[in-house]
This record gives structure tokens, C-alpha cells and sequence, in this order.
């Protein structure tokens, strides 16, 4: 069975038809840039070339960068704030002509793949996915069961919102070494793993591609930490579960 799935992300927004059977894209995922300034409407657009792309006409899943609840979307960290207390469903249902969409966190969704396809099958107790990116995303489960929203990386870190220190983000704007952004994420994950006690740390986003330049570096850490297996397709799998779901496909 394929859904189609797209991950709105704060430099790109990219989607492509899933095979649900496998947890796998169908087809080579197209990606156009995020607009700035993120508005809902330049979003849209995105999302609307993206689902074109593929001559999609079925029902769509939708990754968002930030708290959605019942398709509206409550906080906009890392894009315009317009979005703030949206109703993100109505808005791309009503762009793409009409077709169902769900709308779902992007860390979420992502963490939902994992634990169905990838670095979390199978798994019990405290599993915690990060994704890092432009900002950090995270999705806690407790033996499979997903405590939907948590918006980690705003924990207080050294004065700062960990995602403006921890993020690949930061590293590109700071032009920080390997090892000195380790460093950063070694701290972020120490403090995490002081609150919650995973016993499994899952590192998602575009830079679980080069795990092995920075997971050595990540010592003194008791939970389990490896890199998501659908890496940085996992939030497009995931937006499409939530699809099928919604559709009670």
C-alpha cells in the first residue's frame, strides 16, 4: 500500500509516496527549498509543488516543525509565526483541491517510523528519538506508546534553548569542529538522560548520514545511542503512517 508523505523542515520541505508494507519510499523523494520567511502560505506552495510533482490524488500526511494538535499547529520556533494557532489541515487540504491531509509533528512522525521500521523495532522501556537539524525535534515513548509533542530541544541548556547550541544547525553558523559540537551534544544528552532515563537514544535528521564522525565522540552516556536506520526519510514515512491512520485506510 502506498500514502504519500511530506516532511516540512526549516530548510527544506521534501515528500514522495510510501510503501507502507516496507516502511520505505516508492519512489525518489523530491524536495524543494523552505521559504523565508516560512509563512503558511509560502509553505503551502511548497507542499503543493512537492504532492504535484508526483500527480499525488489520494491522502497526505504532513510533518510539521512544531506542536500540532487535531491539525492545528500551536507553536512556530523555527518558521513564520503566523503559523501559531493555525488550522494547518484546513488550509494545505484546501491547497491540494480538497485531498484528506493529516498534520503531525515532524519528530513524532519520525519517531513513529522508527519505532515500526528502523532503530526502535522491538523495543521497551524509555526510547528517545532526536532529530537534529535546524532545530532539535524529539518523540519519547514508553514501551512503544508515544508521549506526542515534547519539544525537547526548548529545554534549558547553560542559559540557552539546547536547540540555538545542539543543533547541526548551530554547527554550520558557528563553523564548529566535530568534536567541539559533540561536545554541546554530549551535554544536551547528559541532561536528557538525567530527566527521562532512556534506555535508548535514537539521533534522526540529515546527520545521522555521518553518525561516525560524532557518535565515537559521545562517551559517559549510559542509554544506548545509535543513529535512526530511515534516516533523514524517516519524518516522510512517518507523515504517511499518520496518513493511513487518519484514513482508516
Amino acid at each position: 500500500m502506498q500514502i504519500f508523505g511530506v516532511d516540512i523542515g526549516g530548510s527544506g520541505i521534501k515528500g514522495a509516496p510510501v510503501d507502507l508494507d516496507r516502511g520505505d519510499l516508492a519512489r525518489e523523494r523530491h524536495k524543494v527549498l523552505t521559504p523565508h520567511p516560512a509563512t503558511p502560505e509560502g509553505v503551502a506552495d511548497g507542499v503543493v509543488e512537492v504532492v504535484s510533482h508526483f500527480g499525488w490524488s489520494g491522502p497526505v500526511g504532513v510533518t510539521f516543525p512544531g506542536v500540532v494538535t487535531d491539525g492545528i499547529t500551536r507553536t512556530a520556533a523555527n518558521v513564520d509565526q503566523g503559523w501559531v494557532d493555525l488550522d494547518a489541515r484546513a488550509l494545505l487540504s484546501a491547497r491540494l483541491g480538497g485531498l484528506p491531509v493529516t498534520v503531525l509533528n515532524d519528530a513524532d512522525a519520525a519517531g513513529v517510523a522508527e519505532m515500526t521500521f528502523g532503530a526502535g523495532r522491538g523495543r521497551t522501556g524509555t526510547v528517545i528519538l532526536l532529530t537534529l537539524g535546524t532545530g532539535i525535534g524529539s518523540a519519547v515513548f514508553t514501551d512503544g506508546r508515544l508521549v506526542a509533542n515534547t519539544e525537547l530541544g526548548h529545554l534549558e541548556l547553560h542559559g540557552h534553548d539546547a536547540e540555538k547550541k545542539a543543533s547541526t544547525r548551530a554547527k554550520e553558523d558557528e563553523d564548529l569542529s566535530w568534536e567541539r559540537w559533540a561536545k554541546r551534544v554530549h551535554r544536551y544528552l547528559a541532561h536528557v538522560e538525567m530527566l527521562f532515563s532512556p534506555e535508548l537514544f535514537i539521533i534522526g535528521g540529515g546527520v545521522s548520514r555521518k553518525a561516525d564522525k560524532f557518535l565515537p565522540l559521545l562517551e559517559g552516556i549510559r542509554a544506548e545511542i545509535v543513529p535512526a536506520a530511515l534516516q533523514n526519510n524517516a519524518g516522510i514515512v512517518g507523515a504517511a503512517m499518520a496518513a493511513r491512520r487518519s484514513a482508516a485506510i
